[in-house]
């Protein structure tokens, strides 16, 4: 990178380069990131493998996933350092921020977000921000604001693969050169504050100024995007969502993901399960949230695996369809939760599944249930995975101890 008057200039490749890149360019194999959260955790006793390592023995949830064994791992004992308050900990689920989410408590970026913002610009949409039920989310971005969520799947579906009129691509493509316009009134009005002020202030302009010309540059990118048509595929648009069945609100949610990673129109998603209304599901008579809080009420346990199951198996019946589509080994999916016992409301032991990016998996990751072991590391290796050079995420210590690329 060259810089000199106000000027960033990206060098290309040269061969003096090679030797230093080299190793960043061979890791860099996986695309695509894809976390699934749950708000309501999964029953650790249902979830949680007999056994470490690669012999391990299937848990009640994980026997319907044999097919696919190789292609996951299972983590158990592990948590984000320093985050507490039950339900509230949903903001950390992604950031890892380690604090008690109280009102006047300022998150961090979010794993998917911070993909985004350096890779995202490769793709139509940076990155998808997706709630089954809501408009909450557990991505968060760099001043720690959290981004309000895509609750509707027929929306959703629209702003993918149905294209916009003449008339309104012109309205997005107006509002995109008027907010480039504004920048630069105000980076005027700032360049003159430059010479005023002192060498601390005039750095911190200078990397103020940075981020302004990489947002002028995504804004232009955006406009050239409004022109293009959007794929077509053959998924047919959501008509009707049942309401009353939640498991499979997320498998239209996640059949949508997945032709959206399939066309390339983005490859950071986040889908956050949230709905409670599960009355529609055989043999579930109560409220998702009140199984939740089972008390270890037999006839509540086995409701509430009824629900628990049927997510697991959404979320693998997507990974299949990656698989079918030999996007998986390209593509980091994640399954996890703030809660690692909903009915407690305890953040520890954090249910866990990690599958493709060409990770050796077919594995159980057995780690400490009473010290747990650092959640964030593994958020690491997702990073380094994608060819970022982060040192550190959060309070990660290094990379997830066991998980190695294939």
């Amino acid at each position: 990178m060259l810089r000199g008057a106000g000027i960033c200039l990206g060098l290309p490749l040269l061969e003096a380069m090679t030797p230093a890149f080299a190793a960043t360019y061979e890791a860099r194999q996986a695309k695509r990131f894809v976390g699934v959260s749950m708000s309501l955790g999964l029953h650790g006793p249902n979830l949680v493998p007999q056994g470490a390592g690669a012999t391990y023995t299937p848990s009640r949830y994980l026997q319907s996933l044999q097919d696919i064994r190789d292609d996951f791992t299972v983590v158990s004992g592990s948590s984000h350092p320093g985050v507490s308050g039950g339900h509230t900990a949903e903001g950390s689920i992604y950031t890892a921020c380690p604090n008690a989410r109280g009102a006047t408590s300022r998150n961090t970026i979010s794993l998917d977000q911070l993909m985004a913002k350096q890779l995202g610009h490769e793709t139509r949409f940076p990155s998808l921000v997706l709630n089954t039920n809501s408009q909450t989310s557990p991505s968060y971005t760099e001043n720690g604001s959290m981004i309000p969520a895509e609750n509707s799947a027929m929306r959703l579906f629209t702003r993918l693969f149905v294209n916009d009129t003449p008339a309104e691509q012109e309205r997005q493509a107006e509002l995109i050169r008027r907010g480039r316009s504004v920048m630069d009134v105000v980076g005027a009005e700032a360049k003159a504050l430059q010479r005023e002020v002192g060498a601390g202030d005039r750095d911190k302009l200078d990397a103020w100024f940075t981020s302004v010309r990489d947002l002028e540059h995504r804004l232009a990118a955006n406009e050239e995007w409004t022109h293009r048509p959007k794929p077509k595929v053959a998924l047919q648009a959501p008509t009707r969502i049942p309401r009353d069945n939640e498991v499979a609100v997320d498998g239209i949610f996640l059949d949508i993901v997945h032709m959206a990673l399939a066309t390339d129109s983005t490859r950071f998603v986040t889908l956050h399960i949230t709905g409670n209304n599960v009355s529609g599901i055989e043999g579930v008579e109560e409220s998702y949230h009140t199984l939740s809080h089972h008390g270890m009420d037999e006839e509540k346990l086995e409701q509430l695996a009824i629900v628990e199951q049927g997510v697991v198996n959404q979320w693998a019946g997507f990974l299949r369809k990656l698989k079918a589509d030999k996007l998986l080994d390209e593509t980091m999916v994640l399954l996890t939760s703030n809660l690692g016992n909903a009915s407690s409301h305890d953040n520890k032991n954090m249910p866990v599944l990690f599958a493709g990016g060409g990770f050796k998996h077919g594995q159980h990751l057995a780690f400490d249930q009473k010290d747990n072991y650092p959640l964030p590391n593994l958020y690491l290796n997702t990073l380094q995975r994608l060819g970022m050079e982060e040192e550190k995420f959060a309070t990660s210590t290094g990379t997830m101890s066991g998980l190695e690329v294939a």
